[in-house]
């Protein structure tokens, strides 16, 4: 099996094991993946990792399996999955981190990433592109400069860079990121899934707009928003049920 998951408390931690491609994914490895994510949030985890095995988190997709352009269809929907989430995820990224795995770090909410890690978007290289929701992601968490560097040099940035412009929000390993997504478990899950509901709403269109608003209504009339109160009234954690 090249994916591979374990759950430690609320935290699902889902692991790409395919070392001998520096975890680049097939059409194969892509589905585990996705039945992985979606198995940990079926089952109640309120954090998810995703990392890569081995010293690399994804090197890319297996360009020795793919035939056609319907891979591209079936990942953007494996992508828009997990971006949408309802939990926070975390990237844990070490050593490659290049075009599928690009587009699977910009699919999680935050990045913990290693002092080896490699960041490239080589589609020039290769004479393909990559669908808008990627280049939409590359501009918003990296920065259009570097975004339009990335794709239109093939460039490969390191975990300098990613710091700098914003792209890692922490420095570290896997542990590091288990630890920061336990604390983000115990936060309001409503909170946490409404917000993320309107860091993706596009101001204009108001079906979006709408979704956002109806989550923001139901978090100050939620059972969570009384408990926080009352936590912080009596000095102790919070302990929220998502209700």
């Amino acid at each position: 099996m090249p994916i591979h998951s374990q759950r430690d408390g609320d935290v699902a931690t889902v692991t790409i094991d395919r070392q001998q491609r520096r975890n680049a994914l097939g059409l194969e490895a892509l589905e585990e993946l996705h039945a992985a994510v979606a198995a940990a949030l079926d089952h109640g985890a309120r954090a998810v990792v995703l990392t890569g095995a081995g010293g690399h988190f994804c090197s890319g997709a297996d360009l020795t399996e793919l035939e056609d352009v319907s891979f591209t269809q079936r990942l953007a929907e494996v992508l828009e999955h997990l971006a949408a989430a309802p939990v926070t995820t975390v990237a844990a990224i070490e050593g490659s981190c290049m075009g599928l795995g690009m587009q699977l770090a910009l699919a999680c909410d935050v990045r913990v990433v290693a002092d080896d890690a490699r960041f490239a978007v080589p589609v020039a290289r290769l004479g393909l592109m990559v669908d808008h929701w990627t280049i939409d992601r590359l501009a918003r968490f990296w920065g259009e400069g570097a975004a339009r560097y990335l794709v239109l040099t093939a460039a490969v940035l390191d975990a300098d860079d990613a710091w700098r412009l914003g792209f890692a929000q922490a420095r570290g390993g896997l542990d590091d990121a288990v630890a920061l997504a336990a604390r983000t478990a115990r936060l309001a899950p409503l909170t946490q899934a409404g917000s993320k509901t309107g860091f993706d709403a596009h101001h204009d269109n108001h079906a979006e707009v709408a979704r956002y608003e109806a989550a923001f209504a139901r978090a100050w009339r939620s059972d969570d928003l009384a408990e926080g109160r009352a936590a912080f009234s009596e000095r102790r954690e919070p302990r929220f049920g998502g209700h």
